[in-house]
């Protein structure tokens, strides 16, 4: 695909945008109110950095970046 830079860009903030939810909602599922709260921030944060490379790979596979 021929997309220009701003379409580029906008895809690439939606992908994030996707990731910030998924890695919030992993977050609240992984805290429990007897633990601390830093191990669901570390486990969103993971599951964050995991599906934003597992978006833009398959977007980058698929031709649209």
């Amino acid at each position: 695909m021929n997309l220009t830079l701003g379409v580029k860009v906008l895809i690439v903030v939606i992908c994030a945008l996707v990731s910030v939810i998924v890695g919030m909602v992993a977050g609240l599922i992984k805290h429990t109110p007897a633990s601390p709260k830093g191990h669901a921030f570390l486990y969103g944060g993971g599951v964050f950095g995991g599906s934003l490379t597992l978006c833009l790979v398959v977007m980058t596979s698929l031709g649209v970046l």
